[in-house]
């Protein structure tokens, strides 16, 4: 039941609401890849090696691992106002972390910091806005579009911001952190003028932790949708952590903007891919997605054996929208593996293995370049990926056909 009441004159109408709270996540995503573009700064600052910049980039996986298990369900009690608050105060904390000094330590916590809000804010975000949709107009409508663009347009945004503050900005690992910081101060103000959607309840005496749940008889379509999002997001987890020493040493680019407008292509393309998959069947999304990541890693891996920055590039992004494709597919196999009463934990297992994704193999690519080069690493990921990827999709694809 809806405790919205327009007449609390200091709350925001739910049209207005809706976009503040859309902004906002799209701030908050964003924030949460700016330092991409950066981690070659803080290593010529701290004299650290690209598996220390793997293992920084994990830290936030794994908080938001952390915040999905523990907390991501808890709006459904405390409200959804409440918890976009949270979420926005833990990002501030996180910048306000980044301007402490210290080197790894410091750069640790704060990642993993902004991990526990993105984990957080995702599905408080996301829910909110279909309610705000649909008392402001009776219906979700945009809602889903808006949420997936301020979702993964946010994560596109923030390293190719990161890049520009790098490149041009005075103080380049002080600047970027002090305007978030005030932009998220600005965002948590503005949210908790938001109107609640949901009947919040008193605090439970015994709290329970998101379950994943799966029925028996689904077990393996469920293994199948997690082995896609977690091949998906290993993509990510790359552009976002080991992609930068990629360029530096493989193709000789320092050039920090480039380096964010990289990463920015591969997760602007999985956006788009997100946006217009809606328009296929779920079969064709698979095959898209597959192809797509086929196609893109082994431009990715041909960019490593030749040295070619514009096969980089144009792989990566081909492969960004298999990303796409792929964790769509994925969430919708997942999303019909249960009824409305298991629908959530299903998802939640999803979104955990696919930030698992994320976590494992940047930290293995890492490892292995203590040891060995860099090109045969990176086709060893690229082979694995593509493996994977395939494979989970050939079994999505026999899957959806009994849906």
């Amino acid at each position: 039941m809806s405790t919205i009441s327009l007449e609390q004159r200091r709350l925001l109408a739910p049209g207005t609401a809706f976009w503040v709270v859309a902004a906002s996540f799209l701030l908050m995503m964003a924030f949460a890849t700016v330092p991409t573009p950066l981690y070659a700064l803080y290593q010529l600052r701290d004299g650290f090696q690209t598996f220390t910049v793997t293992l920084i980039f994990a830290a936030y996986a794994v908080g938001v691992i952390v915040a999905l298990s523990f907390g991501g369900h808890i709006s459904d009690w405390v409200g959804r106002r409440r918890m976009l608050v949270i979420a926005a105060l833990i990002e501030a904390l996180s910048s306000i972390i980044f301007l402490l000094p210290g080197a790894v330590p410091t750069l640790l916590v704060a990642r993993f910091v902004s991990g526990l809000a993105v984990g957080l804010l995702t599905a408080a975000a996301t829910a909110g806005l279909s309610e705000l949709r649909i008392h402001h107009s009776g219906h979700v409508g945009i809602a889903a579009t808006v949420a997936t663009v301020a979702n993964l347009g946010g994560l596109a945004l923030g390293p190719l911001i990161g890049g520009i503050f790098a490149e041009w900005a005075p103080w380049p690992l002080v600047t970027p952190h002090v305007v978030f910081l005030a932009g998220l101060i600005v965002a948590a103000i503005l949210l908790m003028r938001i109107p609640e959607t949901v009947a919040t309840v008193p605090l439970r005496t015994s709290y329970r932790r998101q379950r994943v749940a799966v029925p028996r008889e689904r077990r393996s379509a469920f293994l199948l949708a997690g082995a896609a999002a977690f091949a998906a997001f290993a993509i990510t987890g790359f552009f976002g952590s080991v992609s930068p020493a990629f360029l530096a040493q493989v193709g000789n680019v320092h050039d920090h903007l480039a380096v964010g407008a990289t990463a920015f292509a591969v997760f602007g393309a999985a956006a788009v891919a997100q946006l217009i998959s809606g328009r296929l069947s779920p079969h064709r999304q698979i095959v898209a997605g597959a192809t797509t990541v086929l196609l893109g890693m082994t431009m990715f891996a041909a960019s490593a054996l030749t040295a070619s920055i514009a096969l980089f590039i144009v792989g990566g992004v081909i492969a960004g929208f298999g990303v796409g494709f792929l964790f769509r597919s994925a969430l919708m196999t997942g999303a019909s593996l249960g009824d409305a009463a298991h629908r959530g934990e299903v998802l939640a297992g999803v979104f955990l293995m696919a930030y698992a994704g994320m976590t494992i193999p940047p930290l293995l690519i890492g490892l292995a370049l203590l040891w060995f080069p860099m090109i045969p690493v990176l086709l060893v990921f690229a082979i694995a990926t593509v493996v994977l990827s395939t494979a989970a999709a050939a079994g999505l694809a026999r899957v959806v056909r009994t849906l």
